[in-house]
């Protein structure tokens, strides 16, 4: 009997080694398809940074996979009269390094996350609206702000939250780990930039406790390496499937694959602002006198000689919706009257042509080869249809973290971006994208096109004040449509994320595109 229950034992311990081969069971390594560029939680606004942050750190309002609002440190929250909102906070919780949170953890966290040096784009967006923090009492806090802010809870659902003891540290102190000390459900164990990340578990976390005691993420950004390495079990779990795979997974009886349409918008933002812009020339390489981009009509003719459909269909697999706006369907402040752009390379020649270019002119697109599915395939496809509308294109790609360096120092003039609402509803990108920029204000801070329009300046600051859902809907859906119809940006696809994963572990998809180890769970029976 005793024999026969060893190997029993033996058979069990080899089924479950099969299932996670790389991996102790309660280790899990997952294979990243975008760089982290910082541990620093305020630093960047960029998706692989919070990604991470929200391991680490959490905030007063939480959002599920559909990005509604649940609570986090915060347990409830209220609208005490038309500019105050009162949020009470969660008791007993503690950081990392064992002090307790309470409200001047929040005092603390908001001095600091709109006004971290250098950053590329700042977390001021979101915290720009709160004129006043008031600590009630240890575990009660209001913002003031100037004016009716109803996205309030939104926006501080963006802002993780840090130590007291951390409010002065710089950049370097958290990618050191020094000070990054949250009350997350993982403890920041290793930083390794552009290689890996390893968490280990918050044994204390207030919240659901996680399945895994240690985290490694590893930075793969090839997409074809990302899948070699879940079919070879060097990780169990990928973000990103590389469109062209998806058949392949699906088929394997050894993989699990899921899926969600994303709030992330792939888009091209142009220099509709300076007089004279870079890498704009004649077709025989000569500067040109004025920026063709600032013409609406050039920005339409280029919109128009894009075959969005064809990209989706032949370089996204079918993994990605053909988009006329900031969001997809279903998103609050979506108009329903906003349709992508026809592929009408006719039509863009002629507007070329009332625009005074009916020879057309010469410009560079530049994007990441490493940040978005596909981004460097989907600029060449640009470039040729951009071209055979008579815009000779040619790319230039480069790795995101240059990317986005050159980007926010204006350097370019056509790039190939990507925007996912971390609010999921239209103001984060109105605010972010097209507003016109203001430091102060905090509007524009991805603006990199220095796109403005005053009246959809104003419809947003409307949208902004106004409490009932209902209007602020209709006014942010009137805003997409001054800023569509001006063609500030030119929307081409929203994704369709991919994550695959070996069987025996299942996770809920997100329109966020965020790859959370905490909500990676273990099948039941393994």
């Amino acid at each position: 009997m005793l024999q026969h229950s060893a190997s029993v034992l033996l058979t069990v311990l080899a089924v479950v080694a099969a299932v996670f081969p790389a991996a102790a069971q309660d280790e899990i390594i997952i294979g990243l398809g975008a760089d982290v560029t910082s541990a620093d939680p305020h630093y960047h606004n960029l998706s692989p940074n919070n990604n991470l942050a929200i391991h680490v750190f959490d905030r007063l309002v939480h959002q599920d996979e559909r990005q509604g609002l649940i609570p986090g440190l915060a347990l409830s929250w209220r609208a005490i009269d038309d500019t105050t909102w009162e949020f009470h906070l969660r008791q007993g919780v503690r950081f990392h390094d064992g002090s307790p949170f309470d409200a001047q953890d929040i005092v603390s966290t908001l001095k600091r996350a709109p006004n971290v040096p250098n950053s590329p784009s700042s977390f001021g967006l979101y915290t720009k609206a709160i004129k006043e923090v008031i600590v009630v009492d240890p575990y009660t806090v209001r913002f003031k702000t100037a004016t009716p802010h109803a996205l309030l809870p939104n926006d501080l659902s963006s802002i993780n939250i840090i130590s007291r003891k951390a409010e002065s540290a710089s950049t370097a102190d958290f990618n050191t780990g020094k000070t990054t000390i949250g009350t997350g459900p993982f403890k920041l164990a290793e930083f390794v930039l552009k290689e890996k990340v390893v968490l280990t578990r918050n044994d204390d976390y207030w919240g659901l406790k996680p399945d895994w005691k240690r985290v490694t993420f590893k930075l793969i950004t090839n997409d074809s390496a990302r899948v070699a390495a879940l079919l070879a079990g060097d990780v169990q779990m990928i973000e990103n499937v590389s469109t062209p795979d998806i058949q392949r997974l699906k088929a394997n009886k050894d993989l699990a694959l899921f899926s969600a349409v994303s709030n992330r918008v792939i888009y091209l933002h142009l220099d509709s602002n300076r007089d004279q812009a870079p890498f704009v020339t004649d077709k025989a390489g000569k500067p040109l006198a004025k920026n063709p981009l600032k013409d609406v009509r050039v920005r339409r003719a280029m919109s128009r000689a894009i075959n969005r459909p064809a990209i989706v269909d032949r370089i996204m697999s079918g993994a990605a919706i053909p988009a006329g706006q900031l969001l997809p369907e279903g998103f609050f402040g979506v108009s329903p009257n906003l349709k992508p752009d026809p592929f009408d390379p006719a039509g863009a020649r002629k507007l070329l042509a009332e625009a005074g270019y009916p020879d057309g002119f010469r410009v560079t697109l530049h994007s990441p080869n490493d940040r978005y599915v596909n981004d460097e395939q989907i600029a060449q496809a640009v470039a040729q249809m951009l071209t055979q509308a008579g815009i000779d294109t040619r790319v230039e790609a480069m790795p995101s973290a240059t990317f986005f360096t050159r980007a926010t120092k204006l350097e370019f003039s056509l790039m190939l971006v990507g925007w996912g609402s971390g609010t999921g509803e239209t103001s984060s990108p109105l605010r972010s994208l097209l507003a016109t920029y203001d430091r102060d204000k905090g509007t524009g801070a991805a603006n990199r096109g220095r796109y403005s329009n005053p009246k959809m300046d104003a419809l947003v600051a409307q949208a902004l004040v106004t409490v009932d859902d209902q209007k602020r809907a209709k006014l942010l859906a009137e805003a997409c449509e001054v800023a569509m119809n001006d063609v500030g940006i030119i929307p081409l696809h929203y994704q369709v994320s991919f994550w695959g994963m070996r069987k025996g572990l299942t996770y809920v998809p997100r329109a966020d595109e965020y790859t959370l180890a905490h909500l990676v769970q273990k099948s039941k029976g393994n």
